[in-house]
């Protein structure tokens, strides 16, 4: 099983695979196939969206990291099913989309640096 570091590295970059998507299907003006497409890559990352933020959330329980919140968690992982999805439609609001991927991402960041804190105080 992939440990919460890796998980959370994967999760930031596949905000970057969808941000990618995002432009390339309004470039294309396409339309995915939900079943085909949508829906199976829908399943998996919600899948490991749910368990990096069991992990995230057993962690701050732990550790208590001082800059990462449950309530951010939260809003996160919310925020990484929706965009994941929305990725594939080009109707989707750009600013909102992107203002969501780019809180994702802030929080991976300041988790994975308090991860990091944490790792350097142990040694």
């Amino acid at each position: 099983m992939m440990d919460l570091k890796h998980r959370s590295i994967a999760l930031y970059d596949e905000c970057e695979t969808c941000l990618n998507r995002f432009k390339e299907m309004r470039a294309q003006d396409a339309e995915p196939d939900f079943f085909q497409d949508v829906k199976p890559y829908a399943d998996h990352w919600h899948r490991l969206i749910e368990e990096w933020k069991e992990m995230t959330l057993d962690y701050i329980r732990q550790e208590r990291p001082k800059y990462v919140h449950k309530l951010q968690i939260d809003n996160a992982a919310d925020g990484m099913g929706q965009v994941f999805v929305q990725s594939f439609y080009k109707e989707t609001s750009k600013k909102r989309f992107v203002q969501t991927i780019q809180a994702a991402q802030y929080t991976i960041q300041t988790l994975l640096a308090a991860i990091d804190e944490k790792g350097d105080e142990k040694q």
